[in-house]
């Protein structure tokens, strides 16, 4: 769509470029950019992240851009938010002293140790590779972006903290790592990934492009 605004927020964090390259190859043209006016005038926005909570949190403050990000969330216009950017999302981490930006309740934890019931081996943590994603379709309505996705469809994970979510209508999605751990949450215009999309093939690639799809279909 002509004069589409997309915003990457740029935390510094390493999945900048392959998000805004995975964005660009189902045709979007992504501005990445920590510039607070250029952010509030798109028309969707895109927070990615990777790495520690302190070390983003510190970067997004610097910038004075948390209550950027907060107001973009109230706005209703689509805002989707991959992995760390997803877990930012809470009032706060054990992984680290600063608090995230209060968007949704609940914190982030640490995955717990646990044992494969295939294999009664222990689960590694981080909780890393390919593992199956179910939908909560019986509790929280499909949002545009995961239509079409088949139930247990796999997405690559790299993380040893999870969401613990304290509105379960939140929780749009589970995987299994010793127990169900958050995959996805959608409130309204909001929705985050645990998993990266970025890095999970063609069903990942999907849901970029049912993002642009459908935050163009808000305009």
């Amino acid at each position: 769509m002509k004069n589409f605004r997309l915003a990457i927020i740029n935390t510094g964090a390493a999945n900048i470029h392959s998000v805004a390259k995975a964005v660009r190859v189902v045709g979007g043209e992504p501005v990445v950019t920590t510039d607070s006016k250029t952010i509030a005038s798109s028309h969707a926005a895109i927070l990615p992240g990777v790495g520690a909570n302190d070390a983003v949190m510190k970067q997004l403050n610097d910038l004075k851009l948390p209550t950027t990000i907060r107001e973009f969330a109230t706005s209703g216009k689509p805002l989707l938010c991959v992995c760390l950017g997803m877990q930012i999302l809470f009032e706060k981490s054990e992984e680290g002293e600063l608090p995230g930006l209060n968007v949704l309740q609940g914190e982030v934890v640490r995955l717990p140790e646990a044992i494969a019931e295939s294999t009664g081996r222990p689960l590694k943590i981080p909780h890393m590779g390919w593992n199956t994603v179910r939908f909560r379709d019986e509790a929280v309505p499909r949002h545009p972006i995961f239509t079409g996705i088949p139930q247990n469809a796999h997405f690559y994970f790299v993380h040893s903290y999870h969401c613990s979510v304290a509105d379960p209508d939140d929780v749009a999605a589970v995987s299994p790592h010793g127990i169900d751990v958050c995959a996805a949450v959608v409130r309204g215009n909001v929705v985050g990934t645990q998993f990266h999309p970025e890095k999970s093939g063609r069903t990942g690639l999907s849901i970029y492009e049912r993002f642009l799809d459908f935050a163009q279909s808000t305009v």
